[in-house]
């Protein structure tokens, strides 16, 4: 496995079960930034930051527009926002319209975190209902990226990892424990 810089992450139903299995097998030193879209209602305050922050070694806090990437730091997307990367790296929240019916969409972060991050991204489509994410991870293995996809078998709901496998068929597919396993191993090679 090439070194990994950062890693987007996306997810809809059954993505809080998946992300508490993950999240958490990340070492407190790694240099790695994470940033996760969550399909949220637009309407509602995301708790993710509250929920996630005791189960994570990790800082883990909700994305602000403009903000510029810290390593060691897991960004949620806020409600009713696109999360995106630009050059900086630096954070930019957007109103644009939704995306597969999603804002946030993993779509738009995964896009333009490959143009970012390039093959120093690792991109990871888990959980969901809808075919959100399938053309972002395709973006990522064009710009060399990493693209794992959670075994549709696995999944609460399997139709996202589905989709991504289809459009994607070079990711890897793994169960969330496998998958735990090699995020933990990414967190430690970075910190060489």
């Amino acid at each position: 496995m090439r070194r990994i810089d950062a890693i987007a992450i996306g997810a809809s139903a059954g993505g809080i079960d998946a992300l508490a299995l993950l999240l958490p097998m990340l070492v407190a030193e790694t240099r790695l930034a994470v940033f996760v879209v969550l399909h949220l209602p637009p309407t509602q305050p995301s708790l993710l930051p509250e929920i996630f922050q005791p189960k994570c070694a990790l800082r883990v806090k909700e994305a602000e527009d403009k903000e510029m990437v810290e390593p060691g730091t897991v960004y949620f997307a806020p409600p009713d926002y696109h999360l995106l990367l630009d050059p900086g790296p630096q954070l930019a929240l957007s109103a644009d319209p939704p995306v597969h019916f999603s804002r946030p969409a993993i779509d738009a972060l995964f896009e333009s975190a490959a143009d970012v991050y390039g093959a120093g991204l690792m991109g990871i489509v888990l959980t969901g209902a809808s075919e959100d994410g399938a053309s972002g991870l395709l973006a990522i293995h064009r710009a060399g990226g990493a693209t794992l996809v959670q075994r549709p078998e696995d999944a609460a709901t399997p139709a996202m990892p589905l989709f991504a496998i289809r459009r994607c068929p070079a990711a890897r597919v793994l169960g969330l424990n496998d998958m735990g396993t090699l995020l933990r191993d990414v967190a430690r090679k970075s910190l060489r």
